[in-house]
């Protein structure tokens, strides 16, 4: 099941994990006919045979990651690992952004799976999934949360166009209140970071919030904004991607009357974390107190994206023609991003998902060295399960700063990218699952707060 994860883009369209958004009950809603009509249309093709009917719908970058050889290996691995087809169920539909999500319900011999197709607004299909059941994508809170001691408000981050909604939780009280600004990682990200059936930046919030802390979170500009972004003539970089708002949740934070000024934390998860120096370079300020890295790659984005799609395609122990071909394309789009020619390249014609200038602002960047000149305490936490953001990333921040008394580290073998517990190896369909930020990730970084 995990091998129908598709990369579909890096910055505005959603990624492996952001396409496996579930949102809780109330947002099912029954697909309307059209995309319903279309979905079952093509499990229809999948069942018959049909895969060049199958595919006929794809966008561009999924015809090109998965043509109709791609799309029967896989259907053909779905029926040997769970056998035939027997039932399926009504349709229903959610919203993602700027596409609409159509599941439907399938019944298959030795187990129950939900088609999801992910339509753009041309009715392309831009997303493919197999996904456990809706019950078992279900969104719950955390045990270690308490709704009684803390309360919510809605916050705006930043202003005028690019203004995004938030969330600022605080405890109960009357403070002021330590506080910590979360900070997504790649991707159109909510304000939850809702990663298939996991909400790891509510979890954190609202688990701190329980114990003292208050925490902004905050729609990612890239979902909210992504269409006018992408229209700019102007070259997108991780400032306007990620910097400029996190810098603008401090600020806000900084004047609100609840809040200790001078406690003020952020923490960057994923590529939050990677860019944690940048983050800091631009406080000039020095408004922010300390940095929490939650698994934040070292290296360059290209060379992760190459090593997690060849875990990702030798996860069934074998390597079919098509996946050879994958990786030769994928191998393909690196030498072109890696090419010394890059700066000569067409401005408008992305590559990996970003265009030339978003790769190009990256070059040389080194996180774990640069963060040796950000002055202020940090603490650099990592997941022993983590095949997105390895141990390799982990050493290369323990290399870099290990000489800083200020800089902690923590490794959690059982946990995943999300910081979420598991056994056995990490998986793509794990993150359809629900569960919870483990509570010992929260209490050490409330604990790391309350010592600063």
């Amino acid at each position: 099941m995990s091998r129908l994860v598709v990369l579909i883009a890096l910055i505005f369209v959603p990624g492996p994990n952001r396409l496996a958004c579930a949102d809780e009950l109330p947002a099912r809603h029954v697909a309307d006919n059209q995309r319903a009509a279309a979905a079952n249309r093509f499990l229809d093709d999948l069942g018959q045979g049909e895969f060049d009917a199958a595919v006929a719908d794809f966008d561009t970058t999924m015809a090109r990651v998965m043509p109709a050889a791609t799309m029967k290996l896989t259907w053909q691995r779905i029926l040997l690992a769970h056998g035939p087809l027997t039932e399926r169920g009504s349709a229903y539909h959610e919203k993602l952004g700027r596409y609409d999500v159509v599941y439907i319900p399938c019944k298959f011999t030795n187990a129950a799976l939900d088609l999801k197709l992910v339509f753009d607004r041309e009715m392309k299909i831009a997303g493919l999934f197999f996904v456990p059941p809706l019950a078992d994508r279900q969104y719950k809170p955390p045990s270690y949360v308490d709704a009684n001691a803390f309360r919510e408000q809605a916050v705006t981050v930043g202003s005028s166009a690019w203004a995004l909604p938030g969330t600022l939780t605080t405890p109960q009280g009357d403070g002021p209140f330590p506080a910590l600004v979360l900070v997504h990682g790649s991707g159109p990200n909510d304000r939850d970071e809702s990663i298939g059936a996991n909400k790891p930046f509510r979890d954190l919030a609202e688990g701190l919030s329980s114990q003292g802390v208050a925490v902004l979170r905050y729609d990612k500009r890239t979902l909210v904004h992504g269409a006018k972004m992408l229209a700019q003539e102007t070259p997108l970089t991780v400032k306007q991607e990620t910097v400029e708002d996190a810098l603008h949740a401090v600020k806000l934070l900084s004047g609100h009357a609840e809040i200790d000024r001078s406690r003020i934390f952020v923490a960057g998860h994923s590529l939050g974390g990677y860019l944690v120096p940048r983050i800091a370079a631009h406080d000039l300020d020095e408004l922010i107190a300390g940095y929490v890295i939650l698994a934040g790659s070292t290296r360059p984005t290209e060379d992760l994206m190459w090593e997690q799609t060849n875990y990702i395609l030798a996860l069934d122990g074998e390597k079919s023609p098509a996946d050879a071909e994958q990786l030769a394309k994928l191998k393909q789009e690196i030498e072109r991003l890696k090419s010394d020619a890059l700066p000569d390249a067409p401005a408008d014609r992305p590559i990996l998902g970003a265009r030339p200038g978003y790769w190009l602002d990256l070059r040389g960047y080194r996180p774990a060295i640069e963060a040796r000149s950000v002055k202020r305490p940090m603490l650099v936490l990592q997941g022993g399960r983590d095949y997105q953001v390895t141990d390799e990333d982990f050493q290369n921040w323990k290399d870099g700063l290990t000489s800083r008394p200020d800089v902690r580290f923590k490794r959690y073998p059982r946990l995943n990218h999300l910081f979420i517990p598991g056994a056995g190896p990490s998986t793509p369909a794990e993150y359809q699952l629900a569960g919870n930020v483990a509570r010992t990730v929260v209490d050490d970084i409330r604990a790391w707060i309350m010592e600063h």
